[in-house]
């Protein structure tokens, strides 16, 4: 009799054990499909077949990139942003404010605005070229990133276009707004003198560009940043940036006249107020930008 209950009880054990059995088969089963399924596809190549390789970009389309990224950057940066718009527009309207420049406006017969906003576009094109890109370029070299990306397929030209391009964009950025808050605040200029800035403006970055390149090509980071942030000061102030030459001595007026700034702030001057195109500052400009330029070219270096 016990015996029979042992067989029975052992039965049954192996009765409820079967289907616990079969749902751990069943559930193995299914983990190794969804491992199957799940497994990276590798494309296997034909003897027959030819490999192609994977290829860079187009060059355009790596420089347009490269400008996108460094546009991006110098947006996104806090003390670039600061530099880039934010004293720009206090400048704007500290000018419209004050009568820091009514002097000038009166000698001239123009309103307080439209002596004002040359001068302020004057200081976003030094802000952008030469502080802005200055201080990025300097802290890329030292950093490792220009070395880096000199060896892609972006090379060095297409390194320097991007961050021309990027300059050219946020140049373009502090126009519109500097554009709009002056038509807010009573500036009213004619097509053909914004017309001419464009062009003026273009040349102006191209020349303080060049410059910012230089000093962060030569000098380390630290440097950079130290000598762009001071230049932009003097210029601002006394390199007749925001202030026309005639607000300063004869003298003084007759030396500065043949520095970058002083000839894109009265390149500026001319477009808006006397609605000509001067060609003196213009061609300052013009040999500043030629002359910074093949400097650059001979002297920067890709690392520290």
């Amino acid at each position: 009799m016990s015996n029979t209950a042992r067989s029975n009880t052992s039965r049954n054990n192996n009765e409820r054990a079967e289907p616990q059995a079969e749902e751990h088969r069943a559930e193995e089963r299914r983990l190794e499909e969804r491992a199957v399924n799940t497994r990276p596809k590798v494309s296997s190549i034909d003897e027959d077949e030819e490999y192609i390789p994977p290829r860079a970009n187009y060059p355009l389309v790596r420089v347009i990139e490269q400008g996108r990224y460094e546009t991006m950057a110098m947006l996104r940066n806090g003390e670039q942003l600061m530099l880039n718009i934010i004293f720009p527009v206090m400048a704007l309207i500290a000018l419209r404010f004050t009568g820091l420049i009514d002097e000038y406006a009166n000698s001239v017969g123009v309103s307080r605005m439209d002596a004002a906003v040359p001068g302020v576009l004057a200081l976003c094109v030094i802000s952008t070229a030469l502080s802005g890109q200055g201080i990025a370029t300097g802290f890329d070299r030292r950093y490792g990133v220009l070395r880096f990306l000199a060896t892609t397929p972006l090379g060095r030209n297409g390194l320097i276009m991007g961050k021309c391009i990027a300059v050219l964009v946020v140049v373009a950025i502090q126009f519109t707004l500097v554009a709009v808050l002056g038509y807010g605040l009573g500036w009213r200029p004619d097509a053909i003198a914004v017309s001419r800035s464009i062009i003026t403006m273009l040349m102006g970055a191209g020349a303080f560009t060049a410059l910012g390149l230089l000093i962060a090509g030569t000098v380390r980071a630290e440097a950079t940043l130290a000598i762009v942030n001071i230049a932009w000061v003097i210029l601002a102030g006394a390199g007749g940036v925001v202030f026309p030459l005639k607000s300063f001595p004869d003298w003084y007026a007759g030396v500065v006249a043949w520095s970058p700034s002083a000839a894109l702030g009265d390149a500026l001057r001319g477009n808006f107020i006397q609605h000509q195109w001067l060609a003196e500052p213009h061609w300052v400009i013009i040999v500043w930008t030629v002359v910074i330029g093949f400097i650059a070219s001979r002297k920067f270096k890709w690392s520290d």
